[in-house]
């Protein structure tokens, strides 16, 4: 499990913070348009129309942002860390570029399938295992009854739900299972992920 953490810890103050809350938003797909195992910083397009909502999630609800991502192409050899990386300063380079700030992105680089050594292997930060997230929680002081897991999968939701936080599903299967009831768990299905951060800016500002 690797983390990018852009979160700035307030050393001059002597009384713990109050845990807030996050959204949690899965990578390829949610946050940036569905790609194939991207491997280089250009394949990261973000999603339209989010960058308001996620300059109000941040500003006006006080919530984290927080990627979590899984990306089984370091385990299968597709990529590697340093391709990672480089990705990842692409991400925040766009999203600087609508003013938004991510707290930290969280990522796990196992499958059971890999090739690389010390990769392949079962792990506990795979979604759907929430393991991302509740290290998210520890290291960020968040909040996870009052936090949302946002996705493109149904792996997403159940790593959200097994956390402990609501969930939005966006994307094309969302709508299928809003259609037939499929998906086990309460969760908020929206067709994209603008459209699910304006709901869930509602529902912070309860």
């Amino acid at each position: 499990m690797t983390s990018v953490r852009t979160a700035r810890a307030d050393r001059g103050s002597r009384t713990p913070r109050a845990r807030k809350p996050a959204v949690f938003l899965d990578r390829d797909g949610t946050l940036t348009e569905p790609r194939h195992y991207p491997s280089r910083p250009s394949d990261l397009v973000l999603q339209p129309g989010i960058g308001p909502w996620l300059r109000t999630l941040r500003e006006d609800h006080g919530a984290a942002l927080v990627v979590v991502t899984n990306q089984s192409g370091l385990a299968r050899g597709l990529f590697t860390g340093l391709d990672l990386a480089a990705m990842h300063r692409h991400l925040q380079a766009e999203l600087t570029a609508v003013d938004v700030e991510l707290d930290a992105i969280y990522t796990c680089p196992h499958h059971v399938d890999g090739v690389v050594p010390g990769l392949a292997r079962r792990c506990s930060c795979r979604k759907p295992e929430p393991g991302l997230l509740l290290r998210a929680a520890a290291e960020l002081r968040l909040d996870l009854s009052r936090s949302w897991m946002v996705g493109d999968f149904a792996t997403d939701v159940e790593a959200g739900t097994r956390a402990g936080c609501r969930t939005a599903w966006v994307g094309p299967q969302a709508a299928v299972t809003a259609r037939t009831g499929e998906l086990p768990v309460p969760t908020l299905r929206s067709a994209t992920t603008a459209e699910a951060l304006q709901a869930i800016c509602r529902d912070l500002g309860v």
